[in-house]
């Protein structure tokens, strides 16, 4: 507390990037593995497609609990996994751990749109949060996911990084919540994300 009774202000600044997308991977990583190690965050959520940035991400933060989720079988093509087998395999001898399940926006939200042309409610949320960026949507919704299987606690915060298209360029320390408990979802700081996506 200073002389007039108010708590110090924490300072973390946040890196913005001038493009969004795959290039922003390593410098991502590296901003969230400086966040993680100065504030001690022992839980790291990654989304990866082929598991190629799940796997960086297994690799730069080993030691922590490291939870890459990937896309559900069937998003790109019915019945398809995208998930590389080899990747899986990879992060998971690094001590990371894989989730795939249904997106947390999407499901029979999506089926809906896809059969019957109007939205539903889950994806004018992710329409909603992509003004923050694509990456910050998919920060968001990966914790709930992984909330919601028991891979992260909702009672402290983790680091969420997620991307536009491919890659990494958004990092944000979250407290998640269990997808019926949305609103209690935090964003605690922004560590890196594109100024334009």
């Amino acid at each position: 507390m200073d002389d007039k009774g108010a708590a110090p202000a924490v300072i973390a600044a946040a890196v913005y990037f001038l493009e969004p997308g795959p290039g922003n991977t390593a410098t991502t990583m590296e901003l969230a593995a400086r966040r993680a190690e100065e504030l001690d965050v022992r839980h790291i959520l990654v989304a990866t497609t082929t598991g190629r940035t799940g796997l960086a991400a297994a690799r730069r933060f080993k030691g922590r609990a490291v939870v890459a989720v990937s896309h559900s079988a069937g998003f790109a093509a019915p019945g398809r996994q995208e998930l590389d087998p080899e990747n899986r395999r990879l992060i998971e001898a690094e001590g990371g751990r894989v989730l795939t399940c249904q997106h947390a926006f999407g499901g029979v939200g999506r089926a809906v749109r896809k059969k019957l042309g109007t939205y539903e409610l889950e994806e004018l949320v992710a329409y909603t949060l992509r003004i923050f960026g694509e990456g910050t949507k998919v920060a968001i919704e990966i914790a709930l996911m992984a909330a919601d299987a028991g891979f992260v606690p909702v009672d402290e915060p983790c680091l969420s990084i997620g991307g536009t298209g491919r890659g990494a360029d958004t990092a944000v320390l979250l407290r998640p919540a269990n997808a019926q408990s949305f609103f209690d979802l935090r964003i605690v700081e922004v560590i890196a994300k594109p100024r334009f996506a």
